[in-house]
């Protein structure tokens, strides 16, 4: 994952381990590296961010958890239209399901103050050249949050189909959206992403046919990678389908979090 595109190893990421004090090299050494080395030495740094946010996100879980908080990681590619969604679902069901949300994104808090029009609290992560969000940073912005006026927690990660699939947030359920305009082939093209989704949204559908979307494909595509999901059509922008994912949504609220009572 971000191995490939050089994300894990970014500034960025370093700055969690950063120092006050510069270390000076009084020692010689030589620079003279085969390229195998690299590989390993890269493979070794990914595994060991890894399995940092690991422990990382079981904590957030049991935070979570203690709070009584139903948590989503959605996740999709720019333009996809996550935001409206994530928008649309909030304004609709917020006065019997109160949400916030937490909105990473590479710059910019344009999303962020889009999703305050919801109602919903809002955090802003800025991640500058880091492509996914990590459970750290999630639990960094936590405290933004008055939590005890909440009952669902939205996570929209940045809009990337590759590195955010690595990295568990804590959430109860992991979405995958799409839309009509991406082509049927994305959860072909991206199987990691798809493979470990518990929700499939396909977004769009009220322009489906104008840009020639094969339905029937998409949806065996979707089936063939991940079989156990729950798939929903729905227009962000017109409604369509919405109400069925809310019904979904308050169920899965229900069934995970007892606590949580939806109005």
């Amino acid at each position: 994952m971000c191995t490939n595109c050089g994300c894990a190893v970014t500034p960025g990421m370093i700055e969690i381990h950063n120092h006050d004090h510069e270390h000076p090299h009084t020692h010689e050494h030589n620079h003279e590296h085969l390229d195998h080395e690299h590989s390993h030495q890269t493979l070794t740094v990914h595994e060991a961010i890894l399995s940092k946010n690991e422990r990382l996100a079981e904590r957030n879980r049991g935070f979570f958890w203690g709070k009584g908080l139903f948590v989503l990681n959605v996740l999709s590619s720019p333009g996809s239209g996550k935001t409206a969604f994530i928008e649309r679902t909030l304004t609709d069901i917020n006065s019997r399901l109160p949400g916030a949300v937490i909105v990473g994104d590479l710059a910019t808090d344009n999303d962020a103050q889009r999703l305050r029009r919801s109602g919903a609290q809002v955090v802003q992560i800025t991640t500058g050249t880091v492509c996914h969000l990590e459970a750290d940073m999630v639990a960094k912005a936590l405290p933004e949050i008055n939590l005890d006026q909440v009952k669902l927690l939205i996570i929209e990660n940045v809009g990337n189909l590759v590195c955010p699939a690595a990295y568990d947030l804590g959430e109860n359920k992991r979405i995958a959206l799409l839309s009509v305009t991406e082509g049927e082939d994305k959860p072909l093209k991206y199987p990691t992403l798809f493979k470990t989704a518990d929700v499939v949204i396909i977004n769009k559908m009220d322009i489906a046919e104008a840009v020639g979307f094969d339905r029937e494909l998409a949806l065996n595509n979707i089936k063939k990678m991940v079989p156990q999901a729950q798939i929903f059509e729905v227009s962000a922008k017109t409604g369509q389908g919405m109400n069925q994912w809310y019904q979904f949504l308050e169920q899965q609220v229900k069934e995970t979090s007892p606590k949580l009572t939806v109005k």
